[in-house]
């Protein structure tokens, strides 16, 4: 199985599924997937960029929408996971996951899935220790602060995944686990970033929730994007364990190195995203105790019987199969032709992916609960330290000459693993 990485999308979903197509010709190979890192930017329509945090100008449509319509179909079966600039009131109806558009799913802000016989995991959101232990207390629409904090990662969904015994052959996240850096030439790093040195010598560049997970779940390939470059590191869990290989990647500009093949042993194909089993019954352990309020979980009122739950899941799933949901639209279109905004974006949908996902495990819905009526501004985002070092959620997305339309050129897309 070929498996095509991408870090940042930033919304260009037409130069990479492009740059695959031309990639495909030219070396003669099939791709069979597309994984995406984050800020992927899922943006349906013009209301959907007041939940993205990005500043005012950088707030375009970009190409997304067309696969929302249906008017495109992505010519590869992609999954993406959620970074710091995302339409985040969209990525909450699917918060357990589901399908964005036709063949494009959404992993939820925390999940796993099958591609065949290959597991992914993957982990939405960058890490703030302020926010960690706190409930998901944010709602659309947001304001200066909580279109910030949304999109930091909490406790309760990477306890979820640290739960998760069974091998995973792929883990995605955005931001890096911590320390990553100790396992490849973090010095040439350095020489192209120098800003990251004092993170680095200070061990503080990266995700201590990524971190944890890295080490516990120890998946054979690790990808991650968010600080726009490319870094590659073998990590080897204890002496003689298991390897990782980790590869961080840049956002979709030409020139840089945002595209990874990575080849796979697997059975035959044809492949489809599917649920996965151990996932479902976790999903459904956890969800009594889902934090909906600015206090976090209270992880003493999780029953952890894990095998009745497995079975439990392996019955329902016997008279349907483990295939998603199907896609539903659940907002108005961008219509290029005309300015689409007005008062009924305001609403929030339920979204019936979600509600049939919850269905099938016999869950409530729970995602449009309010949160407790308090001031979240004893929550604020973190400031911005310019000099001293860098800040994790401010990464300049103009790093780059952003006025480049040029094809993206295949030969900046490495097609071997072995660099890995």
């Amino acid at each position: 199985m070929k498996i095509a990485v991408e870090g940042c999308m930033h919304g260009d979903l037409d130069n990479v599924y492009r740059t695959l197509q031309q990639l495909e010709k030219s070396h003669n190979t099939k791709i069979d997937l597309l994984l995406c890192c984050g800020d992927f930017q899922a943006v349906r329509n013009e209301h959907d960029l007041k939940s993205l945090n990005v500043p005012p100008r950088y707030r375009s449509m970009n190409s997304f929408w067309k696969h929302y319509s249906g008017a495109e179909v992505a010519p590869y079966p992609t999954i993406f996971i959620g970074g710091n600039h995302e339409a985040s009131n969209y990525l909450w109806e699917l918060y357990y996951g589901g399908w964005a558009a036709p063949n494009i799913y959404f992993l939820g802000a925390a999940g796993v899935v099958r591609f065949g016989n290959v597991r992914i995991g993957g982990l939405s959101g960058i890490y703030n220790g302020r926010h960690y232990k706190l409930g998901h207390f944010e709602r659309p629409p947001y304001d200066q602060s909580t279109i910030r904090s949304v999109y930091h990662v909490r406790e309760y969904d990477v306890s979820k995944l640290m739960q998760v015994k069974e091998p995973i052959d792929v883990f995605l996240s955005h931001d890096w686990p911590v320390r990553i850096t100790d396992y490849g030439d973090w010095k040439e790093l350095v020489r192209r970033k120098h800003f990251f040195k004092q993170e680095i010598e200070e061990k503080r560049l990266g995700s201590k929730a990524a971190a944890e997970l890295l080490e516990k779940l120890k998946p054979h390939y690790w990808f991650s994007a968010h600080l726009h470059c490319k870094f590659a590191a073998l990590v080897q869990h204890g002496e003689g364990g298991p390897l990782t290989k980790f590869l961080a990647l840049d956002k979709c500009i030409a020139g840089r190195d945002f595209l990874q093949i990575v080849e796979i042993e697997s059975d035959a194909g044809p492949y489809e995203i599917q649920y996965d089993e151990e996932w479902l019954a976790i999903t459904r352990m956890f969800n009594p105790i889902f934090p909906l309020t600015t206090k976090g979980a209270d992880f003493r009122g999780v029953n952890l019987e894990m095998e009745d739950c497995l079975e439990w899941v392996r019955s329902r799933l016997r008279g349907r199969g483990c295939k998603p949901f199907e896609y539903v639209r659940t907002a108005p279109c961008y219509d290029p032709s005309r300015s689409n905004f007005d008062g009924a974006f305001a609403v929030n949908p339920r979204n019936p992916q979600t509600e049939s996902f919850l269905q099938l495990l016999e869950l409530p819905y729970l995602l449009d609960s309010n949160p407790e009526a308090k001031d979240f501004s004893l929550y604020p985002s973190p400031s911005i330290q310019r000099g001293i070092g860098y800040d994790s959620e401010d990464i300049p997305i103009d790093d780059v000459d952003d006025n480049d339309e040029e094809l993206l050129k295949v030969e900046n897309v490495e097609a071997e693993t072995s660099n890995l």
